[in-house]
């Protein structure tokens, strides 16, 4: 059994002002019992400025934001999902939006780049727009962490989409996704619960998906519902709006349970 939370957040332009939201979550996570925790997606800076980013983005194994991940994961003994933060690429214009997980002794385990990028218009009228990337770079694999609680697919937000991402976890007896997000209003409305269960329970396996959810200025809005998905596509916790956060225990015996007994895993014709 894991006690598991997702943190809430509405971060904004002061990275400093998110970073102490972000310790004070990650503290009440831990007061309230859990041993995993999860950040949502660009934690420490959301601007109006979609190139801000860069002025924050660190080497990978080394920068603020990364001592900031290692120090809570370490002084709170917890395994430590740091969202995303921006890591250089080998283009002085764009980042990578990694995702990064540390264990109880303050030591990253594992590293996830994003694949896949938000470029779309979300309405017709064409108001609302798109294109991470402009500022960021593809990922280039999936990443599957290795813990002693079972294997963890690491995800971001708009991979949500693509299922075969996930259904190419499956090979390394993945138990649990994580999926750290900023998600619009407008389609977090429509589609954020309905992506994640569906997740869940064509994957038989929980889905810790971590969110920013309110205003963040003029021109970001996020959905919020930050929440942890069972294997049977149950909602187990959920914030809705504003910062927070929201623990459930995940019970790997029954999910292993359940994929004996409903083995439609096994049952796949296209591999």
């Amino acid at each position: 059994m894991l006690r598991a939370a997702v943190i809430q957040m509405v971060s904004g332009a002061d990275v400093g002002q998110n970073l102490a939201c972000a310790a004070d979550l990650i503290g009440q996570a831990r007061a309230a019992g859990a041993s995993f925790v999860a950040l949502p997606e660009f934690f420490a800076i959301i601007s109006p400025d979609e190139h801000a980013k860069l002025a924050i983005r660190e080497s990978f194994g080394r920068g603020p934001l990364q001592d900031f991940l290692a120090d809570r994961s370490r002084r709170h003994d917890i395994w430590l999902l740091g969202g995303t933060l921006p890591l250089t690429s080998e283009e002085p214009e764009r980042v990578y939006n990694a995702s990064l997980l540390f264990n109880p002794e303050g030591r990253c385990v594992a590293r996830y780049d994003k694949m896949h990028l938000f470029d779309v218009h979300v309405d017709r009228e064409g108001t609302e727009q798109y294109n991470e990337s402009a500022t960021m770079k593809h990922g280039a694999q999936p990443v599957v962490a290795k813990t002693p609680f079972g294997n963890v697919g690491l995800s971001v937000c708009y991979d949500l989409r693509f299922p075969e991402l996930y259904r190419g976890m499956l090979d390394e007896d993945t138990v649990m996704i994580t999926a750290p997000s900023a998600f619009t209003a407008r389609t977090g409305e429509k589609h954020w619960e309905m992506l994640l269960r569906a997740r869940a329970v064509e994957n038989l396996c929980f889905v810790i998906a971590p969110g920013q959810g309110g205003v963040h200025n003029e021109r970001r809005t996020t959905w919020g519902h930050s929440m942890i998905v069972d294997p049977w596509g149950e909602i187990l916790c959920c914030v809705e709006t504003g910062p927070g956060f929201a623990c459930a225990d995940l019970d790997f015996a029954a999910l292993h349970e359940l994929r004996r007994s409903f083995p439609a895993l096994s049952h796949r014709r296209l591999i």
